[in-house]
């Protein structure tokens, strides 16, 4: 699993197209991805999830990340893209004291 954090602006919004971003807002990562906004709709944070195969890397994770944030047809530019694959996250257990 990927977790893919995109950072950008809106080129042009119209007051449909805002009505469309705040519809998907909110702060966690799904599979279709969610947006978090400043007050104006002008810049976003694009949180998408991305499930990995086992020869997946970064590069598919952005370009499935890149076609869900497409799927919302708002015109935009990307500004940053972070990438954590969620298959190197390690947990560590608390110690009983």
């Amino acid at each position: 699993m990927f977790r893919v954090t995109m950072s950008g602006k809106f080129k042009g919004l119209d007051d449909a197209g805002r009505e469309v971003v705040r519809a998907a807002a909110g702060a966690g990562y799904t599979e279709a991805g969610t947006f978090t906004h400043d007050q104006s709709v002008s810049v976003f944070t694009f949180r998408c999830q991305v499930p990995a195969g086992p020869d997946d890397g970064e590069d598919e994770a952005t370009l499935a990340a890149m076609a869900a944030l497409e799927a919302y047809g708002q015109p935009h530019e990307i500004l940053r893209i972070a990438v954590t694959d969620m298959r190197d996250i390690k947990i560590r257990n608390r110690r009983k004291i």
